[in-house]
C-alpha cells in the first residue's frame, strides 16, 4: 500500500502505474518484451483517493533476501519526478517470503521465560546521559538500576567502544555488578549491550557477550542494514543470545507522512529478520501518536487486521512475535497510558525518568517499578504514591505530563 502525492499535472492513476512499473520490470520507454516477462509486471488494483494498492508477482523476489526485496518495492520509486511524495504505508507479506526468514528466536514468551517475569511489563533503563560515563560509572549505575527493581540495563544507540568506555571492560564490570544484583534481589537481571559495528566485529562482540555469561545483545538495526541484521540473527542462534533492536535512524524514513516508509513496515521487516525486542514509540518526547504506536505494536505482537485505512491484514503463519519496547521521554507518571493502550506484554524503557530522580538512580528505579505495581494492583499512581515515597518524589518532579 502506497500513499501517492502526484507532481503537478500528473493524474494519480498514471503516477500509480509508473510506480508499479519502476518497482517491477517497467522502464521509461516502450519495449517489445516476451509474454513471460510481461507476466512479472506489478499491477495497480485499487485506488482510494491518495492510497494505492499494488500487487507484485511472487517470482520477482528472492526468498530470504530483504535487500533485494526492498530494492524493488522501496527503491528508485521514491526519486521519480512524476510525484511530489511517495510513502510505503504497509506491506502484506506472502507466506513463502515470511517462511524464508528466521523470525525471532525467543519472542515474547521466550523473553518472559528468560527473565522469569510472568505478567507485568518488563523494565529497562539506559544510564543518562547516553555517552560519557566511564565503564566503572556505567556499571555502578547498572547495579543501582538492577537493585532498584529494573530488569534490564541498556546501552543507548551511540555507545559502542569509545575510548572513554571500552566495550569489553564495560561488559566485564557490568556482568560482575549484574551477578551481585541478582544475588541481592533474587531476581533475574540482564544487560542489553550494544554490539553495533562492522559485521565481523559484531560477531566477535557477540561471542564475548556469551563468554561473559550475558543473555542479550543490542543492535542498531537500521544503521547496520538488514543484511547485517540477518547475519547477527544467525550468529545469535548459535550462541543462544536474544536480540534487542534499537530503531535509530527510523525518522529519516518515517517522519514525513507523505514520503518515505512507515514505522509499521520497518517493524514488520525487523520481525521477519528475527529480532526479539524492538522500539515502537512511547508517547513521550519522540514523534508518534497513539494510532501509530498501537499499529506498530499490532504488527509485531499479534496478527493484524485491517483496523484502519493504513493497515493491511497480515497472517504471520506461526512466526514468533516481538516484544514491543516503549521509550523516549517515558517516566513513572505516564506508564499507565502505555499499558492501557497496548497491554502488559510490553517492555518499558525509562532513562531520564530513572536517572533524573531527585533521590538518585536506585530510587528512580524503585519509582518505575512502583508505578507498574500500581497498575497491576489496579490502583492509580497518585494513590499508590501516598504510601511509596520514591514514586511520590517522581510524581512531584514530573507529574503525569508528557515531555516535549
Amino acid at each position: 500500500m502506497f500513499k501517492i502525492k502526484p507532481a503537478s499535472g500528473f493524474p494519480i492513476e498514471k503516477v500509480a502505474i509508473r510506480v508499479a512499473a519502476e518497482s517491477s520490470n517497467g522502464t521509461w520507454t516502450t519495449l517489445k518484451i516476451p509474454e513471460h516477462i510481461r507476466a512479472l509486471s506489478a499491477k495497480v488494483y485499487d485506488i482510494n483517493n491518495s492510497y494505492v494498492k499494488i500487487a507484485y508477482p511472487n517470482d520477482l523476489f528472492e526468498e530470504g533476501n530483504m535487500p533485494q526485496i526492498l530494492s524493488s518495492i522501496a527503491g528508485n520509486i521514491f526519486g521519480m519526478k512524476a510525484l511530489d511524495g511517495l510513502r510505503l504505508v504497509d506491506v502484506k507479506w506472502p507466506r513463502n517470503l515470511i517462511n524464508s526468514f528466521q523470525g525471532p528466536q525467543y519472542g515474547i514468551k521466550g523473553i518472559r521465560d528468560l527473565l522469569k517475569v510472568k505478567k507485568r511489563p518488563i523494565t529497562a533503563t539506559v544510564p543518562k546521559p547516553k555517552v560519557g560515563y566511564y565503564a566503572e560509572e556505567h556499571a555502578q549505575h547498572g547495579y543501582e538500576i538492577w537493585t532498584g527493581g529494573v530488569d534490564l540495563l541498556k546501552d543507548d544507540e551511540n555507545l559502542s567502544n569509545q575510548k572513554f568506555n571500552r566495550f569489553e571492560k564495560r561488559l566485564d564490570l557490568s556482568m560482575k555488578m549484574r551477578d551481585k544484583a541478582e544475588n541481592e534481589t533474587g531476581e533475574r537481571k540482564s544487560y542489553l549491550i550494544n554490539i553495533t559495528a562492522e559485521v565481523d566485529e559484531m560477531k566477535r562482540r557477540a561471542k564475548l557477550v556469551k563468554d561473559f555469561n550475558n543473555e542479550y545483545v543490542m543492535i542498531d538495526i537500521l544503521t547496520i542494514g538488514w543484511a547485517a541484521v540477518q547475519t547477527v540473527r544467525k550468529e545469535c542462534e548459535k550462541l543462544g543470545l536474544a536480540i534487542h533492536a534499537h530503531r535509530a535512524f527510523h525518522a529519516a524514513f518515517d517522519r514525513n507522512p507523505n514520503h518515505g516508509m512507515s514505522m509499521k513496515v520497518l517493524a514488520e521487516i525487523a520481525r521477519m529478520q528475527g529480532v526479539d525486542q524492538l522500539h515502537i514509540g512511547g508517547l513521550g518526547k519522540l514523534v508518534g501518536d497513539k494510532i501509530e504506536v498501537l499499529n506498530n505494536y499490532k504488527k509485531i505482537a499479534q496478527n493484524s487486521n485491517e483496523a484502519d485505512l493504513e493497515v493491511l491484514e497480515q497472517n504471520w503463519y506461526g512466526m514468533k512475535n516481538v516484544l514491543s519496547v516503549c521509550s523516549g521521554g517515558v517516566h513513572p507518571g505516564i506508564i499507565h497510558r502505555l499499558i492501557e493502550l497496548l497491554s502488559t506484554d510490553i517492555a518499558v524503557q525509562v532513562g531520564g525518568g530513572v536517572l533524573g530522580h531527585p533521590d538518585g538512580t536506585q530510587n528512580g528505579a524503585k519509582a518505575l517499578r512502583q508505578a507498574i505495581n500500581a497498575y497491576m494492583d489496579n490502583v492509580s499512581v497518585k494513590e499508590y504514591a501516598k504510601s511509596h515515597a520514591e514514586l511520590k518524589k517522581a510524581l512531584d518532579m514530573w507529574g503525569d505530563e508528557t515531555p516535549i
